[in-house]
């Protein structure tokens, strides 16, 4: 069964450092808990990721995952091609500009192949939301040196 979650946050950074950041898989692992390891296997003509294989650990699963990613005008988004642990997964970060800051919006969609129990679900999606809100706005503004 699928399971979607979404989330927002403000972040003190335009959306091109907010962009800046999202595009720099290989950090994941400095600021994210879940992710072990993250390799890019493909960029696109602008050097941006367009595929990469990452291995995570949730809740105590592993997965090995490869992901392809699409640019947005107003963010980045990816999909799932494979995985040893989801039948799909489907994510976006929209960044809407306010001012000095940006909205960011967070929407995860995943499919996992073994059934869990509901807490088990509950307790990994609301770790995941908030690396990929809190934890990216911390990382933002380390990187702009706040």
């Amino acid at each position: 069964m699928a399971i979607t979650e979404s989330r927002e946050t403000v972040i003190e950074a335009s959306p091109a450092e907010i962009m800046d950041v999202l595009f720099d898989l290989e950090s994941l692992t400095e600021w994210s808990s879940a992710h072990q390891e993250v390799e890019i296997l493909e960029r696109d003509d602008q050097g941006r990721p367009a595929r990469s294989r990452q291995v995570v650990k949730i809740v105590g699963i592993s997965d090995e995952q490869v992901l392809d990613y699409a640019v947005h005008d107003d963010g980045v988004s990816w999909t799932l091609v494979s995985s040893s642990q989801q039948r799909a997964q489907d994510a976006r970060y929209t960044l809407v500009p306010e001012g000095d800051t940006t909205r960011v919006r967070f929407e995860l969609t995943v499919d996992p192949t073994v059934p869990l129990p509901g807490f088990v679900v509950k307790r990994g999606a609301k770790g995941l939301m908030e690396t990929a809100t809190e934890g990216l706005r911390k990382r933002v503004l380390d990187v702009k040196g706040r």
